[in-house]
């Protein structure tokens, strides 16, 4: 079943930037109709994707984009990852041409319920918990977006009755009219700052998620998070909140060592296989979001007592003579790191480091109780080891990440966990997290 673009104000596209989204929504667009122009800064003639679009007769740019692109240009939909300090974007918006993402397509394509997930962590552990939570509830169901899989593509020949996307701040910026029926801000802390400029900026992306929601839609909210309650206030939607901390009659909460939505217990702490007081965030988002929507308690109980996490997120490798292996590669940025340091309460081996932005590591000073030994690397490792250096925590520096995981696997003694949890990009030795977290996985396997 194909859904076609409706009422799409604008015909004449430049697209900025393939990969995945960029090739997925032209051949979209230009299978719809629209005149397609497609600009990409490092593609090369001889690319697969770049050979594909040009059969279906797209017309791509290589190289530099030229600011006669601009011309007779009506509307750019941008890669998420292209900053608005781009100079091609900096000229569109002189000439008061609009710059949206693929998320401003979504309205035109599809009028199912949309559950929406944003939040400076947590996301992809919350839209995965959410599908397999509709899922197990017999829902027909559909996940995409920042977790991997492009929110045009999906919608485009979408055959299920509800859709969850997880969203990041980038393509929420430019995310038009976009509404769901639900929409879930898990936390809002710092991050992203050379992208968007300041905390405020940030923030307000954020609140993209909500911004074009009315009365007749929800919005899933932190309570236990200042900068997430403040933000909220301008939003028409119905508030539903959940919390960690307290007692939220109208929402998700802990209590007695269970968690409820509204006087309703869906189950008992001690049942949840997912570790970290963090994931009960994540879980209560979830739970309140898919209830809404017409899930099930057994449905979310079933997920709940099976799930051990998102690869790459705090991820359970093995077990090997009473050591366990977690790859948490997913965590690019100190905060993350925090996060993983704080799920366990046994000693932990930490392996970190990677792409140097400049950063020093001391706000991880408060979290390292737990910490015997650091195994650092990357342009990172002098950085963080003097971190580890003043708490006398034992460090060793090399430069592989593979060599450092033989390392802290030879040192751990039972009831030990080693944790890869990077605290940095990383782009100094691999192209991306998921490349990282697969050589940690594949490392530990091998030894």
């Amino acid at each position: 079943m194909v859904h076609h673009i409706k009422d799409f104000p604008y015909q004449q596209i430049l697209v900025l930037g393939l990969a995945k989204t960029g090739t997925a929504v032209s051949k979209i667009l230009q299978a719809e109709g629209f005149h397609v122009v497609v600009s990409d800064l490092k593609a090369n003639e001889t690319d697969l994707e770049v050979k594909a679009l040009i059969d279906l007769g797209v017309t791509v740019h290589l190289g530099e984009p030229s600011e006669a692109l601009l011309d007779g240009c009506d509307v750019i939909i941008k890669n998420p990852g292209i900053p608005y300090t781009n100079h091609l974007l900096q000229q569109a918006d002189q000439r008061g041409i609009p710059v949206l993402t693929e998320i401003a397509l979504l309205p035109y394509m599809i009028d199912v319920p949309i559950i929406a997930i944003t939040g400076s962590n947590g996301k992809t552990t919350t839209t995965t918990l959410t599908e397999q939570m509709l899922l197990k509830s017999h829902q027909s169901v559909a996940a995409a977006g920042n977790i991997g899989h492009v929110a045009t593509e999906v919608s485009y020949e979408l055959d299920k009755d509800i859709l969850v996307l997880e969203l990041s701040s980038f393509q929420l910026m430019g995310s038009g009219s976009f509404r769901p029926k639900v929409s879930v801000l898990l936390n809002l802390f710092e991050a992203h700052l050379d992208y968007h400029g300041d905390f405020d900026a940030y923030k307000e992306a954020k609140a993209h998620i909500f911004k074009y929601q009315q009365a007749d839609d929800y919005l899933v909210y932190n309570a236990d998070n200042a900068d997430v309650t403040n933000l909220i206030k301008t939003a028409k939607a119905k508030p539903v909140p959940f919390s960690r901390k307290s007692v939220v009659s109208e929402g998700g909460y802990v209590k007695e060592d269970a968690l409820f939505f509204k006087d309703k217990k869906i189950i008992d702490i001690a049942d949840i296989k997912l570790v970290g007081a963090h994931n009960l965030e994540n879980i209560l988002a979830s739970s309140v979001s898919v209830l809404l929507l017409g899930a099930t308690v057994e449905g979310i109980r079933q997920v709940l007592t099976t799930f051990t996490g998102v690869k790459h997120r705090l991820q359970f490798v093995l077990e090997n003579k009473g050591v366990r292996f977690y790859n948490d590669s997913k965590a690019t940025n100190i905060l993350a790191t925090v996060t993983a340091l704080q799920a366990f309460d046994a000693p932990v081996r930490l392996i970190a480091g990677g792409l140097d932005r400049g950063n020093g590591f001391d706000e991880l000073v408060p979290y390292l109780n737990h910490v015997v030994g650091a195994y650092v690397y990357g342009e990172t490792k002098d950085k963080i080891q003097a971190t580890m250096m003043k708490q006398n925590i034992p460090t060793m520096a090399g430069e592989s990440l593979a060599e450092m995981t033989k390392r802290a696997a030879a040192d751990a003694k039972t009831g030990e966990v080693v944790l890869l949890s990077p605290a940095c990009a990383s782009w100094d030795q691999f192209e991306n997290f998921e490349i990282r977290g697969d050589v940690f996985i594949d490392t530990v396997r091998t030894l």
